[in-house]
């Protein structure tokens, strides 16, 4: 697996959503500093809690982020 699929994963979703970063922490209950250092690859393995929040907030079910 590419180092920062996952973060590119995740951006490419959120903006399918049209939310913004800051839009995006929000919703799913993470911090957006968080959000933003999975997104650019500076956290390569965020926590299973943050990805299923994410996951949820993205309404995919963790295996399609993680895969």
């Amino acid at each position: 697996m590419e180092s920062n699929q996952l973060g590119l994963k995740i951006r490419k979703l959120r903006q399918k959503l049209g939310l913004s970063q800051d839009d995006f922490a929000r919703k799913a209950d993470v911090a957006y500093t968080t959000l933003t250092k999975i997104e650019t690859g500076v956290i390569k393995k965020p926590s299973v809690f943050v990805v299923s929040k994410i996951a949820k907030a993205l309404n995919v079910a963790i295996e399609d982020l993680i895969k």
